[in-house]
């Protein structure tokens, strides 16, 4: 198994439309586009750049869904080889949240589940995730969320770490969490959590990785070899931009593919 992309999405026409979809495409330079890829559109950006599977996102907020659970579905049968699915919730309905995680989560084509703190305006110690977590650790798969300051113009204060993830972290000990978009400007803090944390995982999603903070790069260099997966935020960043540099890290060669794809094997039991 080559490269896994631990965070990709295929976005909707309802999603790319959303008012702080303008504000994050200001960051990739793509201001005023309607990103609406197609599965065949993110295949060839995975095959450009040797990536065998993509975790597939869906995307539940307060106004309702993005990307449904039954779009990614359908998604993952067109490739069910290429993709795998990360489920959403509505953390607005705690027992229809759990129930779509008992639905759909089969730890095989959805291996995960995903909320994104910011879209909620919800730290992750908030009450309302708490069922979310209980189902997780029932299905045996891990709950992926965002770390650090947001890309969109909304407030970076959910996405914390201390004291928000240790909270959850301390109360759920058996649960694994994937921090996505690696967490700046609180590199220390997520070095912090993974040397604290056995279960605790951050993703580079977002970042290409001659980008990354340095203080990230050391910690994959020796204690966080085993805890950092490789991401992209495809369609806002594709796989090729994602890699460009990567031999600049200076990992070795088992450090590499455990960033690319080992520790994501393990992580999602792939």
């Amino acid at each position: 198994m080559g490269t896994i992309d631990v965070w990709a999405q295929i976005t909707t026409e309802r999603m790319a439309k959303e008012p702080w979809m303008a504000t994050l495409l200001r960051w990739t330079g793509r201001s005023g586009e309607v990103i609406t890829p197609t599965v065949a559109e993110t295949l060839a950006s995975m095959d450009e750049a040797d990536v065998d599977i993509s975790l597939l996102s869906a995307w539940h907020g307060p106004k309702g869904s993005l990307i449904s659970n039954e779009e990614v579905a359908e998604q993952i049968i067109q490739a069910p080889e290429r993709f795998r699915g990360l489920a959403a919730v509505n953390l607005f309905d705690p027992m229809d949240a759990v129930r779509e995680i008992r639905r759909v989560v089969d730890g095989k084509s959805f291996v995960g589940v995903r909320v994104v703190p910011w879209l909620w305006d919800l730290p992750p110690n908030d009450r309302r995730y708490y069922p979310v977590y209980a189902a997780c650790v029932d299905a045996g798969v891990p709950f992926c969320t965002q770390i650090g300051h947001t890309g969109p113009l909304c407030r970076s204060e959910p996405g914390r770490l201390i004291p928000y993830l240790d909270d959850v972290l301390l109360d759920f000990p058996e649960l694994k969490v994937v921090g996505g978009h690696v967490g700046f400007p609180w590199i220390d803090e997520v070095v912090s959590l993974a040397l604290k944390y056995p279960n605790f995982y951050v993703d580079t999603s977002a970042y290409a990785v001659h980008r990354l903070p340095e203080g990230l790069v050391s910690f994959m260099r020796g204690p966080g070899a085993s805890r950092v997966l490789f991401g992209t935020n495809w369609p806002m960043l594709s796989p090729k931009q994602c890699l460009k540099g990567l031999d600049g890290l200076g990992l070795t060669r088992e450090q590499e593919e455990a960033f690319l794809s080992e520790n994501a094997k393990r992580v999602f039991n792939l």
